[in-house]
């Protein structure tokens, strides 16, 4: 995982560094990406631009700046760049095997290989890659015909007195050229006469090739970020966060910039195999025989491990006691300790026996195991290693989604307010060293990074007015900062809980009775204070075995439910104890998939002695689940949503892909809609499709399944004579520059709505 340190919370990556225009001393404000005002329509000698009328936009085409709200300066975290004036020649790389499949860094440093030890003779000076398939260089490539194909040899020499190795099959790199990039097309492009068309994007993606190519040969890298150990937190469960910077160049008006931010890397901690284990599984320091499976070992725990654990890379030791050198991916842990898993050893007859990893070990190798009843690593090509002879290697990237319980550390680290997060940014501006870079100067890029960051004009809007229900000491209330005082307001329309269920999975001794009653008594507190109704005052409380079912102990519960009250709980209340992933997990498919009952976990360390606050927050969740409405904008503050001569429906789509390195994984995408006339009740829809597809397949689909829930809602509850939406405002989230063109999907999707 590598996250970003912005305003956007994707892939819990980043918090909100200032990501939201947070004013600072002296009226200036301090905004990074995510919260970025639009670099003004200006070029850098201060002329306006104004795209020709012929010129083709993305998107709508702007009129005229904004007026709206209190103008302020602000300073982002951009930086003018000189964009080059010579001829860039871009070449299609193709690997064999494929560069599809083979891990970016493997094909970097594949390129690297046939540049410096191949064919420096013809890679001098160095092309830039991208690590799949664009390379670019700065001068025509003396090849016959436009193409040429290298064997690039991988493999190390042996080192003097050691046996040879076996040779290894050479990597086959062809290289065609495909066009000839005119930096005179950008040019004309920020000019506003050249339509943003694929030369255009490409000349933009030499330029991001180009300003990544030396940082990424230098330090761990994901897609945009690359990460150093100056800056690190070890956050336990074998996770050390590690500070990176991400850089992008992108066109303004009249000028290139390169964007400059702060991100996090989630890494693996280095050393014994065996500590990273037990870290993850929370018992730091612990005895080893934890990870013995005929010791105690869980399958759930065993479960966790095994995906946490899963493509780590790390470098064994060979029955001599020697380190190899070359790392090895994990791909499982084994079921079974080394003593009782086994596997086929070949002998040199012909024939195989059956014999165990440790007696292997102890027979062949003459080395025995002293964690004989520990797990194994499963290699790569399927030897089964124990993991005593495992070490991590430091700065390797943890490919996975952050683990709930570590949410908290990994924000805390990613956050900055914003003149730090502005600091550390000219901090990255030495780490990256544009000057230094070979690749900068040959293109002939230069960051003028000595200016400082690049101050615009922006504008602070003012919130929208939020209405509480009736009985609200104050109904209306207008955001401050982002925050609001709910104190002795109500839910604009309260839920009820006729009945409902208590679950404890921490342990009676650490959450007892006591503990349990004194959290009702405060639910019941928080409920009553924001306006849900609840009938039942002394629900069932019950306390299960965090080890066990949970679909059957739910359902039981739910049974009880029945026998007392004649009818099954609207809502199942959960304390769960710190770190209980998969017991978070298996709660939320009872209840959102296989019963269809609103469900809502609490942490037993949260809910025990807490204050009212905490309650009131959880009743904020509670509300919408029991189909209730928190607040609503005040309709005369956000007129254009809540006309009622313009019934508008809001809607908003997204697409998620699989972790990288997933192989038969799909996608999922979510479009979500209001169904209200105040743009505060929404609804969702979820799909699979194909594997990291950007585009909604089902888009029409769920569009229209939006529409009818729209109008139903309208017709039946507000009982509106006319209940069809007459604006349609669309979100699409996730879709780079160079994704637009191919996601607008709305120009498609109108002329669907249109037919409905």
């Amino acid at each position: 995982m590598a996250g970003r340190g912005r305003g956007r919370g994707r892939g819990g990556g980043g918090g909100g560094g200032g990501g939201g225009g947070a004013r600072g001393r002296g009226g200036v404000s301090l905004v990074g990406r995510g919260g970025s005002p639009a670099i003004s329509a200006t070029s850098s000698t201060g002329t306006a631009v104004t795209p020709a009328g012929h010129i083709q936009t993305v998107g709508v085409r702007r009129k005229a700046p904004g007026t709206a709200g209190v103008a302020v300066k602000v300073y982002t975290n951009h930086f003018p760049v000189d964009i080059p004036s010579e001829i860039i020649y871009h070449y299609d790389a193709v690997l064999t095997p494929s560069e599809q499949t083979l891990p970016i860094s493997r094909n970097m440093e594949i390129i690297r290989r046939l540049q410096e030890d191949t064919a420096p003779e013809i890679f001098t000076p160095r092309c830039a890659y991208d690590g799949r398939k664009n390379l670019f260089s700065v001068r025509e490539l003396p090849f016959t015909e436009g193409s040429a194909q290298f064997d690039v040899q991988m493999g190390a020499p042996p080192s003097p007195g050691t046996p040879a190795r076996r040779e290894q099959r050479p990597f086959k790199v062809k290289l065609t050229k495909v066009a000839q990039i005119n930096p005179e097309v950008l040019r004309r492009f920020l000019q506003g006469q050249q339509s943003h068309d694929n030369e255009v994007l490409t000349a933009i993606t030499a330029l991001n090739v180009v300003i990544r190519m030396e940082p990424t040969s230098k330090y761990p890298f994901n897609v945009r970020s690359f990460f150093t150990d100056r800056e690190k937190k070890d956050i336990g469960g074998g996770i050390v966060l590690w500070r990176g910077y991400f850089q992008s160049v992108r066109p303004a008006p009249g000028r290139m910039l390169i964007n400059i931010d702060i991100s996090t890397g989630m890494m693996y901690k280095p050393g014994s195999l065996i500590e990273l284990c037990l870290e993850i599984i929370g018992r730091v320091g612990g005895n080893p025989n934890s990870l013995a499976p005929s010791k105690g070992l869980h399958e759930r725990t065993h479960h966790q491990l095994n995906r946490q654990a899963s493509g780590v890379k790390v470098i064994t030791t060979t029955g001599s006691g020697r380190a190899g050198t070359t790392p090895r991916t994990v791909k499982r842990l084994t079921r079974h300790g080394a003593r009782g898993e086994e596997f086929d050893l070949r002998l040199e007859n012909g024939g195989t026996r059956r014999i165990t990893v440790a007696d292997y070990f102890q027979q062949t190798c003459n080395r025995p195991l002293q964690y004989p009843d520990i797990l194994c690593a499963e290699v790569g090509n399927g030897a089964k290693i124990p993991l005593e002879l495992c070490m991590v290697p430091p700065g390797q990237i943890m490919r996975k989604q952050v683990p709930p319980e570590k949410t908290k550390d990994v924000l805390n680290f990613a956050t900055k307010k914003p003149q730090e997060r502005l600091a550390s940014i000219r901090n990255g501006l030495g780490v990256l060293a544009y000057g230094q870079s070979e690749y900068v100067r040959q293109f002939g890029l230069h960051v003028h990074e000595t200016q400082g960051a690049l101050s615009v004009d922006a504008r602070i809007l003012r919130p929208p007015t939020l209405q509480y229900g009736t009985g609200s000491r104050q109904k209306n209330v207008i955001p401050r900062d982002g925050k609001w005082n709910m104190v002795d307001k109500k839910f604009f329309k309260p839920g009820s809980i006729e009945r409902w269920v208590i679950v404890v999975y921490e342990r009676i001794q650490r959450f007892g009775e006591n503990h349990a009653r004194d959290m009702v008594n405060g639910l019941l507190q928080a409920c009553n204070a924001v306006g849900i109704t609840v009938a039942e005052r002394d629900p069932i409380i019950r306390w299960e075995n965090a080890q066990g079912n949970v679909n059957t102990q739910l359902l039981d519960v739910g049974k009880a439910c029945i026998s007392k009250n004649g009818k099954p709980p609207t809502i199942i209340v959960v304390i769960l104890p710190e770190g209980a992933t998969d017991l978070y997990t298996a709660v939320k498919h009872f209840g959102d998939v296989a019963r269809g009952v609103a469900t809502q976990c609490m942490k037993s360390g949260k809910c025990w002695n807490a204050k009212q606050q905490y309650f009131a927050n959880v009743c904020l969740k509670i509300n919408v689940k029991l189909g209730g409405i928190n607040t609503i904008p005040e309709p005369s503050s956000v007129s254009i949503l809540t006309d009622p001569h313009n019934p508008t429906i809001v809607m908003g789509a997204d697409v998620i892909h699989p972790a990288a390195h997933s192989e038969g994984r799909p996608s999922f995408t979510a479009l979500v809609a209001n169904v209200d006339s105040d743009t505060a009740k929404y609804v969702a829809d979820c799909r699979v499709q194909a594997s990291r597809q950007e585009m909604i397949e089902d888009l029409e689909e769920m569009t229209k399944k939006m529409l009818e829930k729209y109008r139903g809602y309208r017709k039946q509850v507000e009982k509106k004579a006319n209940a069809d939406p007459k604006r349609m405002i669309f979100f699409r989230d996730g879709v780079s520059e160079g994704q637009f063109k191919q996601v607008l999907e709305i120009g498609k999707l109108t002329e669907f709505v249109r037919t409905l």
